[in-house]
């Protein structure tokens, strides 16, 4: 079992221990908060960047693939209605090196997406979930 500990900081904060890093976590000034750390919502788009991020560098040094840089970007779209949530999310891999192998940077993707994480698997059930492969070569 998985568990975090949110401790009330006052007006909107939090402190948030997640396997014992804390983070702090805060609203807008608009609704009550001081802007003191992210609020709640985006870390979702973080969830799933860290995870499948890891799950694809993994899959490349296996595969023996040397990349120079490697970035995740994931754009999140919210509903305009209450309670507002993500319906829509696109993860955007950028891959930068030399004769990097599109083929093997596919396949990792795809490894991570439709096999390993396990976040990409629960929001699937709840969201659309679209990607895109971008390579710079050096």
């Amino acid at each position: 079992m998985s568990s975090i500990t949110a401790s009330w900081k006052k007006k909107m904060a939090f402190e948030v221990e997640v396997a014992g890093h804390k983070i702090i976590i805060d609203a807008g000034e608009k609704v009550g908060g001081e802007n003191k750390g992210p609020q709640p919502k985006p870390f979702m788009l973080v969830a799933l960047g860290g995870c499948t991020a890891m799950d694809v560098i993994s899959i490349l040094t296996k595969m023996r693939v040397e990349i120079e840089d490697f970035k995740v970007k994931v754009e999140g779209d919210l509903t305009d209605e209450h309670p507002k949530h993500y319906y829509k999310m696109k993860v955007i891999y950028e891959f930068t090196g030399k004769n990097l192998p599109m083929e093997k940077l596919k396949k990792a993707v795809n490894l991570s997406e439709e096999r390993y994480c396990g976040v990409s698997a629960s929001y699937r059930k709840s969201m659309e979930l679209s990607s895109e492969i971008i390579v710079h070569a050096t």
